[in-house]
């Protein structure tokens, strides 16, 4: 039998400056490790790198084609190269700042690059709006006389570029570690039950802090396997219901139902629920004498008699679910007579009726009844010059009953 074998790459992992994003980049035959400083082939041209791992194999279905590679290593010239135009980026960000200022732009610079080859100025600053800079622009293109590019990023990408402590006391982790972004909302807050105060959950960047995304999954696999609050439970020392839930340490706080004043502490494996959840209108009650872990030596089996239904241990969860046992009879299976064969006559009229739409054979079906001729009306006499009540337009004003007398005296 033949194996098939994923085809691998061999790359390093390089950052054009601390703290950003690692890229994967072709060795060319270079032997590098973590620390070397290379010049790279990128789509802006020829950069300075920092190798943050040396060469290693990674499938080819992780690498982005196409695969750009390492041009050399770097030498005394490219560092001397490279500590100019760090020098050249200082003094721009302190121009464009001022240029700001005297414009009155309303934006914030964060910081300024320079490329290896002193091809271009990249500025990159926040704003709540967008932002002219045209005449920003062209300000620093007739002083720096180079290609000038201005790009507006947010508040996360700031602080990653930036850097600087969290509420921890360590490093941002987007500066440090972190490549992308992963989404974070209020509702991981609300599962961890954390305080929903926006300065406690909120980064130095003003957003939510990117540390709630990493123990979500664990959150909801301990949510998932521990009862509710207000669950109503069975516990050694009695039944109670379930007032504060420890996640962390899979126990819980119960309420004891005849001692109302007492809050004990069970583990979760300690206690049988017997109501999840707080009860609704239409929960049946819970019988009296359902207690299978204070009271389980007192019977055999949990039993109900209000309701007639009988409590079945899962054995998935401790949690016990109702059943109705009612035993109905099973009832005879019906039998109709069979109908005597049809003739081939009977067939073929019942065929033609049906063509036809009759539902049934005319021999069948009732006669039906002759309705009632209307009688006939009496012959008229000859006209008299008076016009009918029939023919005036308001006739039904005019219209008298033969049988009612006139109100008028004779």
């Amino acid at each position: 039998m033949e194996t098939t074998t994923n085809p691998t790459v061999q790359v390093v992992d390089i950052q054009f400056r601390p703290g950003q994003k690692v890229y994967y980049f072709d060795p060319a035959g270079l032997t590098l490790r973590a620390g070397d400083h290379v010049i790279i082939d990128t789509a802006r041209g020829a950069e300075y790198g920092i190798v943050t791992g040396g060469n290693h194999s990674i499938p080819e279905k992780d690498v982005v084609t196409p695969l750009r590679s390492v041009l050399r290593v770097a030498n005394a010239q490219d560092e001397k190269t490279v500590s100019e135009n760090r020098e050249k980026e200082q003094s721009a960000f302190e121009v464009c700042q001022q240029k700001i200022a005297e414009q009155a732009l309303d934006m914030q610079l964060v910081s300024a690059e320079c490329a290896f080859d002193g091809s271009k100025l990249l500025f990159f600053f926040t704003a709540d709006e967008r932002v002219d800079f045209r005449e920003l622009v062209k300000s620093l293109a007739s002083i720096f006389h180079t290609r000038i590019e201005l790009r507006q990023i947010g508040v996360r990408d700031k602080a990653k570029m930036v850097g600087g402590l969290g509420i921890c006391g360590r490093p941002f982790c987007c500066a440090s570690f972190l490549d992308d972004f992963q989404p974070v909302s209020i509702k991981m807050a609300k599962t961890q039950n954390l305080s929903l105060n926006p300065t406690k959950i909120s980064g130095t960047c003003g957003r939510l802090m990117c540390c709630l995304k990493y123990e979500q999954d664990a959150y909801e696999d301990l949510i998932r396997n521990a009862p509710k609050a207000e669950s109503f439970v069975d516990t050694p020392e009695g039944r109670g219901t379930i007032v504060e839930v420890d996640l962390l340490r899979s126990r819980v706080k119960v309420r004891l139902e005849d001692q109302p004043e007492t809050v004990s502490t069970f583990a979760n494996d300690d206690i049988a629920v017997l109501r999840s959840g707080k009860a609704k209108k239409t929960d049946p009650p819970i019988p009296a004498d359902l207690a299978p872990i204070s009271g389980a030596g007192k019977r055999n089996k949990p039993q109900s008699e209000e309701n007639g239904k009988e409590l079945t241990l899962n054995p998935i969860r401790f949690r016990y679910s109702t059943e109705a046992v009612v035993e109905e009879p099973e009832a005879p299976p019906e039998t109709t007579p069979e109908a005597p064969p049809e003739t081939a006559p009977e067939q073929k009229k019942r065929r033609r009726n049906r063509h036809r739409g009759h539902s049934q054979n005319r021999e069948d079906r009732q006669p039906a009844v002759p309705a009632e001729k209307p009688a006939e009306p009496a012959p008229q006499a000859a006209s008299t010059g008076e016009k009918k009540p029939g023919h005036h337009r308001n006739h039904h004003r005019r219209y008298r009953p033969k049988n009612k007398p006139a109100n008028k005296p004779e």
